[in-house]
């Protein structure tokens, strides 16, 4: 039953380079982001164009080994790019990137030009599909593009580097293994010569040695000492301790509006279909729950795919349902493909039974340092036929890392091996919660359910919060209890009180009218949960108790109490004072 699939390769990576060398911050309108990441659109038979560069015995050194280097990269995006999926397990679909693409300006907004800069988003808000989008650009030479003139680009993803200190080595393992005639020697070589190089970390929030000073190259080039003349991108949920903050510019995706919405739709589902871009939008409109979960790009392009072929999918009241029916559809769609009735009585016992991969997410996400992937012998507790069902489906995906055990491994004998992780974190959260149900009903009173939300960060983890209150009522009532005593989480309560009913009964519409009755502040100081938390509340508010043409926002600014009316047209009204009643 421990017999889960590892794979290790070793690499012909030198050690000439174990060591490398010796504010305003602007929110970019949903409008003018990325989707998702790892979501997608209607299949396109019509592949990108791919540029190969042919290499003579002819030509220098440098235009030999830069040639080589730059085929092996864009053979490698390729499959990135050309391997995106909508829902995980629809495997049969795959799709490009630049299909699912909705146009930003990251690169070309004067606030944020720097050589240095870090793209702030939360789980789902498609910062890895920024960097897809940006290497797809300048694999094919897109016009328009600020990267078309650039030499040469390196994508790497920052979850599988840890205890590589050399970016060398990185480039190396993760993006041209398949490339013998090139040496990590040679890459620094050919990074020395290069006019401009364009660098993109993704995932800093997952990266194994974040915020720790390890010497590694990673940390040298956040801080701006290494690759200074270089523009570098770091993708991220949050901000690293220790970074360059006079020369770094800053940018936040801050989700999808209506906007980004409509775009999407019609670029990656509707083919035309005016029909499907209202029904789609309509189920939004007058559902003040989902419109705030649709908000996150990664949910949105689910629901958008799947409420198109199944009109009920737009009635769901609260996230834990949406989720739950979700994770159903993911396991129905294995059923159907399978012939077996033996094998179809197992995976409806895996749907169901999941207590040990539960127990898996909860340890990862309760630990100081999040674990978030996983190896063989901490997952085969789970059991062969369990695991691999996970991994069919598409809840559980597989993915190389470096196997380094310490800085002193020779080069040449790094490996890499396959570790297994959820295939977003919001999964992560979903299993986790309900292990968190289970520790919670268990508790005895206020100070145990303490001693154990303590741990558990709601301006991290605010889904597994949400998810434990709507899978058990009961333990719900605990959890908001907490929350209502918690410092700037009183109003995070209610939407967990939303979770719980799964519709805005009486109940809810008293807690809402008392919160939203008074002067609900908006701050730049806030959380962003808080933001959040605020905005959705007012947005129930104005749909329970305001006419259906306005919406309602308020925000308080240097003593100063405004109120805006946006009615359907998009008219926007500032008036001096409003009471919902």
């Amino acid at each position: 039953m421990g017999n889960l699939r590892s794979k290790l390769k070793t690499l012909d990576v030198d050690s000439s380079d174990e060591q490398a060398s010796g504010y305003e911050e602007p929110s970019l309108s949903s409008s003018a982001q990325a989707a998702i990441a790892s979501v997608t659109s209607s299949q396109s038979t019509e592949r990108p164009k791919f540029v190969v560069t042919a290499v003579t015995s002819t030509i220098t050194w440098k235009q030999d080994k830069t040639a080589l280097l730059v085929n092996a990269l864009k053979k490698r995006y390729r499959t990135q790019y050309d391997a995106i999926k909508p829902i995980p397990y629809i495997r049969e679909r795959l799709y490009c990137v630049d299909k699912v693409f909705v146009e930003g300006d990251i690169f070309t907004d004067s606030r944020i030009k720097s050589t240095r800069r870090i793209i702030e988003a939360e789980a789902g808000y498609g910062k890895s599909t920024v960097t897809l989008q940006l290497a797809y650009d300048w694999c094919n030479g897109v016009e328009g593009s600020p990267l078309k003139d650039v030499e040469i680009l390196f994508l790497l993803r920052l979850r599988q580097l840890g205890n590589v200190k050399s970016i060398y080595k990185a480039i190396k393992l993760f993006l041209l293994a398949d490339e013998p005639r090139i040496k990590s020697s040679d890459i620094k070589n050919i990074i020395e010569r290069c006019s401009s190089v364009e660098l993109l970390l993704d995932g800093y929030d997952e990266y194994p040695d974040k915020d720790k000073r390890t010497g590694s190259d990673v940390d040298r080039i956040i801080m701006n000492d290494l690759f200074e003349d270089f523009d570098v991108s770091l993708t991220t949920r949050y901000l690293p301790k220790d970074y360059d903050r006079c020369n770094t510019k800053r940018v936040r995706l801050v989700g999808f509006d209506e906007k980004a919405r409509d775009q999407y739709i019609r670029k990656a589902i509707a083919g035309g279909n005016e029909k499907v871009v209202e029904d789609i939008k309509r189920a939004l409109k007058y559902n003040p729950i989902l419109d705030d979960l649709c908000q996150v790009p990664l949910f949105f392009v689910m629901f958008a795919h799947m409420t198109h072929d199944k009109n009920y999918f737009q009635t769901f009241k609260s996230v834990t349902e949406f989720f739950r029916h979700m994770i159903k559809c993911f396991h129905n769609h294995m059923r159907k493909k399978s012939r077996d009735k033996n094998t179809k009585k197992h995976m409806s016992e895996y749907e169901v039974e999941h207590t040990e991969l539960s127990k898996v997410a909860f340890e990862g996400l309760s630990n100081e340092n999040q674990q978030l992937s996983w190896g063989r012998e901490k997952l085969g507790r789970l059991g062969q036929g369990f695991y691999d069902h996970y991994i069919s489906v598409g809840i559980l995906v597989e993915e190389e890392v470096a196997d380094v055990t310490n800085d002193m491994t020779p080069a040449k004998y790094i490996r890499t091996k396959t570790e297994t992780r959820f295939y977003h974190k919001l999964f992560c959260e979903y299993y986790a919660s309900f292990a968190l149900v289970i520790k919670v009903a268990a508790a005895r009173n206020a100070t145990e359910v303490a001693k154990i939300l303590d741990k558990i960060d709601p301006f991290d983890l605010q889904y597994l919060y949400r998810f434990s209150c709507g899978i058990d009522a009961t333990v719900g009532s605990k959890i908001i209890e907490y929350l209502k005593e918690r410092n700037d989480c009183d109003k995070f309560a209610i939407l967990c009180i939303l979770e719980q009913a799964g519709e805005i009964d009486d109940d809810i519409k008293k807690s809402v009218r008392d919160i939203c009755s008074k002067w609900v502040s908006l701050s730049n100081w806030d959380s962003k949960l808080l933001q959040r938390s605020s905005i959705q509340l007012l947005d129930i508010a104005s749909k329970c108790y305001v006419s259906k043409t306005f919406s309602v926002y308020t925000f308080h600014h240097n003593a100063i109490n405004c109120c805006f009316l946006r009615n359907e047209s998009d008219t926007v009204v500032l008036i001096a004072f409003i009471l919902l009643i």
